[in-house]
C-alpha cells in the first residue's frame, strides 16, 4: 500500500519495460507456484468490502499521504480559470478519506468532485472533513461491481474520471466491468486517469507463500487484496473496455531511507485512456 512513513522518494523515471530482477529476487518468484484454495478466494471476494472498512476503522485517516503529485503527474488536474464554462466536472472512483480530492478542491475553485468509495466508514470521514463542501463535492458509498454508478452521476456529464490505485484492489476477472461502468459517466472525448501497482513493484516481492491469489494477486495480512499490472494487462483492460488510449507507462521510483541505508524500487503503471466521441 501506499501509505505514510519516514522515507523520502528520489527521481522517478517513466518506461515502457519494468525492471529487470535480481537472480535471488526471480527464483523466490518462480517458486511461490502454490495458490490460496478456491474456498478461501471466494471468502475475500464475499468480504471485500469488509475488509477495506476495517482498514479504515483501524487507521482512520492516517494512514495515506495527502496525493499533491497528482496535478503533477496528470496536467489535467491542473487549475483552471475562474470563468463558468471552464469548469470542470471530475469523478473519482475509490476516494478513500479524501487524500486526493481535497487538495484538488483546495487548488481550484472552478472544479466539481463526484466522489465514491465503497467503504462506508470511509465516506463518512470525508464528509466529516473540515475542507467538505456540499455545494463543490457529493460524495456517495458504491460498489462499482454490483452499483450503477449512473444513479448518482449524470451519464456523459463527467469530463475526468480517476482510479488511482483502485483497479488493484479488485479481482482481475472482474477489472473490465468495473472500467466499463465507471466510463459511463464519461463525456465523449471525456478521459480516465489511472495510476496503480506495476508488475515486480517492491510490495509484490515482499509476499511470502501463502498469499498467492493468482499469477500477479496477492492479499496482504489484513485481507485487503493488490494486483500488480504489467503494461500490456493494464492496456488490454482498458481496450476491452472501450477506452482508447492516449498515453501509459511505467514509472520506476526509487524511495530512499539514508539513515536506515534502505532503497526500495516503487513500479507503477499510469495512463490516460480517452472515451471515444
Amino acid at each position: 500500500m501506499e501509505s505514510k512513513n519516514i522515507m523520502k522518494e528520489a527521481h522517478q523515471v517513466a518506461e515502457t519495460v519494468t525492471r529487470e530482477l535480481s537472480e535471488e529476487e526471480l527464483s523466490k518468484l518462480l517458486a511461490d507456484t502454490d495458490c490460496i484454495v478456491e474456498f478461501k478466494q471466494n471468502k475475500l471476494e464475499a468480504e471485500a468490502q469488509k475488509n477495506w472498512d476495517l482498514f479504515y476503522k483501524r487507521n482512520t485517516t492516517k494512514f495515506f499521504k495527502d496525493r499533491h503529485w497528482t496535478k503533477r503527474e496528470f496536467e489535467e488536474l491542473a487549475c483552471t480559470t475562474g470563468n463558468l464554462k471552464d469548469r470542470l466536472i471530475l469523478f473519482e472512483v475509490g476516494c478513500g478519506v479524501g487524500n486526493f480530492m481535497f487538495p484538488l478542491l483546495e487548488d481550484n475553485p472552478n472544479l466539481y468532485i463526484y466522489a465514491c468509495d465503497f467503504s462506508p466508514r470511509a465516506v463518512e470521514f470525508v464528509k466529516s472533513h473540515s475542507l467538505f463542501d456540499a455545494h463543490r463535492c457529493t460524495v456517495f458509498e458504491c460498489d462499482i461491481l454490483k452499483n450503477d454508478v449512473t444513479c448518482n452521476v449524470q451519464r456523459e456529464s463527467v469530463d475526468i474520471a480517476t482510479l488511482i490505485f483502485v483497479l488493484s484492489a479488485i479481482h482481475p476477472d472482474k477489472m473490465v466491468e468495473a472500467v466499463q461502468n465507471v466510463s459511463k459517466t464519461l463525456k465523449p472525448g471525456g478521459q480516465l486517469l489511472v495510476r496503480d501497482y506495476g508488475l515486480y513493484d517492491h510490495a509484490m516481492l515482499r509476499f511470502s507463500k501463502g498469499h498467492k491469489l493468482a499469477e500477479c494477486f496477492y492479499v496482504r495480512q489484513d485481507g485487503t487484496r493488490a494486483y500488480y499490472f504489467s503494461l500490456e494487462k493494464f492496456d488490454a483492460i482498458m481496450e476491452e473496455a472501450g477506452l482508447q488510449k492516449t498515453s501509459s507507462t511505467y514509472i520506476q521510483r526509487s524511495t530512499i531511507n539514508k539513515k536506515e541505508g534502505i532503497d526500495v524500487p516503487r513500479i507503477f503503471v499510469q495512463g490516460k485512456f480517452t472515451k471515444p466521441s
